[in-house]
């Protein structure tokens, strides 16, 4: 056999070397290919822990069953994750508070998604995923064909009711000179009005159109299933989160890891959770089992209730209705599992893990120790209704809330121990800036709506279930 020529031996030597600095590379995405010596010295500049400024809301940061969640929430712990980098989150009241604190070295990142404009650029560095919204159209998917706006021009004539947002009055008029047709701008009266709340409020067919960012559409709809948000009005516009501009090194790595991010098994799961999965609660007529049984879990219901003191095996029915629909391996949008729909960090300190929470055994013996922990908080409410119905709350949406709306109450001439048209309303002002950054709250933004209609769901089907089982 002939030896190999010198030549193929450097040649293949050179192959190996250029594979071993291309693995290299890959270890860091944001490494300089022509001085990776330099990239590693620059990595040692980010930040021991990844300080995130945020405002609370619906698409971006907020506590639900005393979980953190949003979807821009999940990204970054998405992404710090991958960087291996702890987080700390810092909770703005309003976005010049929020952009002040990231100016001032405060925090390292705004998650708050920041349009993209010329005049941005000199005061930011623009960083991490690439996202468009902008106003869209907010109407219902079964109105008549004449009632219904295929595009922009079908406008004129109509009335949209709007928040008071000048920005949106402005869109509206303009598009009306554009379109040459006046259109009717209806802004609603200051007080309990958002977006979502006129969403809601077209949903429910009490207005015929609204308008609402983008995003923010998206993510409502998935409480409603009758809701159109497919006619844009005007251009979308690109947002990103932002650094300071000479956070170079970080904003590199944020870009970086972001481009990996779509192709990921967990964005895709994000974005399901926020922007796909229903969220809203169906109510259906009782049905009773071929055994004449509310469900298959009957006796596991009775037997935990005992430990109720007073409370009766029909109210863990009715949550676990609404809950999983009694279903016992079920895992909710918001990671709540099992036939209670127990959160995985409400479970482990009960001591049940992921997994045994899809035990119907275990779920309803962690959700009457919960119902039991949260009954302590209020035991100074002599009226038994009324104590129940706060507890299904505190069960729902996390007993901060349900400590944030009782303040609220007793702040704003309400009764605190009352949730029947007291706490009840300030649950509902959760969903509104001016309430959920008042100085007594602390666990921010809350839909609301949904734990209303949770609380008299829950309540109302257990008085039926009490009418059908005496026992």
């Amino acid at each position: 056999m002939n030896p190999p020529k010198k030549n193929s031996i450097l040649t293949l030597c050179g192959l190996i070397v250029l594979a071993l600095l291309l693995a290299l590379a890959s270890l860091w995405p944001g490494m300089h290919k022509e001085d990776s010596s330099l990239a590693l010295q620059e990595m040692k500049t980010l930040p021991d822990t990844l300080r995130v400024v945020t405002l609370s809301g619906s698409t971006t940061y907020f506590t639900y069953k005393d979980e953190p969640m949003g979807y821009q929430y999940d990204l970054i712990s998405l992404i710090a994750k991958r960087m291996d980098k702890p987080m700390k989150i810092l909770v703005a009241p309003h976005a010049d508070s929020m952009l002040r604190l990231l100016e001032s070295g405060a925090a390292d990142l705004c998650i708050t998604p920041q349009a993209v404009t010329q005049s941005g650029r000199k005061r930011w560095r623009y960083t991490g995923p690439q996202m468009l919204s902008g106003l869209v159209l907010v109407q219902r998917k079964n109105t008549g064909k004449s009632d219904y706006v295929h595009k922009v021009t079908e406008l004129a004539h109509r009335t949209l009711t709007i928040t008071p947002d000048d920005r949106y009055e402005e869109r509206l008029q303009h598009l009306s000179e554009q379109i040459g047709q006046p259109i009717a701008i209806q802004v609603a009266e200051e007080g309990h009005v958002t977006e979502e709340s006129l969403i809601g409020d077209v949903a429910a067919g009490k207005i015929p159109y609204t308008v609402a960012d983008y995003l923010i559409a998206k993510t409502v709809s998935t409480y409603y299933n009758n809701v159109d948000i497919s006619v844009e009005i005007g251009f979308r516009q690109q947002l990103q989160w932002v650094v300071r501009p000479g956070e170079k090194v970080l904003a590199d790595s944020l870009d970086a890891w972001a481009a990996q991010i779509p192709k990921q098994k967990g964005y895709q799961s994000i974005y399901k959770r926020y922007f796909e999965l229903s969220k809203g609660i169906q109510e259906a007529p009782i049905r009773l089992t071929a055994h004449g049984d509310l469900s298959a879990f009957d006796d596991i219901f009775r037997q935990e209730a005992r430990r109720l003191q007073g409370w009766s095996w029909q109210l863990l029915a009715s949550i676990a209705y609404f809950e999983s629909n009694f279903t016992s391996e079920v895992v909710g949008w918001s990671g709540a599992r099992g036939l209670m729909g127990i959160m995985p960090s409400t479970g482990r300190i009960y001591g049940a893990s992921a997994n045994e929470l899809l035990n119907p055994a275990v779920s309803v013996r962690v959700a009457v120790d919960c119902l039991l922990a949260i009954r302590k908080s209020y035991a100074h409410i002599s009226d038994a209704d009324q104590q129940l119905k706060i507890c299904l709350a505190a069960y729902n949406a996390g007993i901060g809330h349900v400590t944030d709306a009782r303040r609220l109450a007793a702040k704003y001439g309400f009764d605190p121990d009352v949730w029947d048209g007291n706490v009840e309303e300030c649950i509902k002002m959760k969903r509104e800036p001016q309430y959920y950054n008042d100085p007594v709250c602390r666990a921010g933004y809350l839909r609301g709506t949904e734990t209303l209609k949770y609380v008299n769901n829950v309540f109302g089907r257990m008085q039926q279930y009490c009418t059908k089982f005496k026992k």
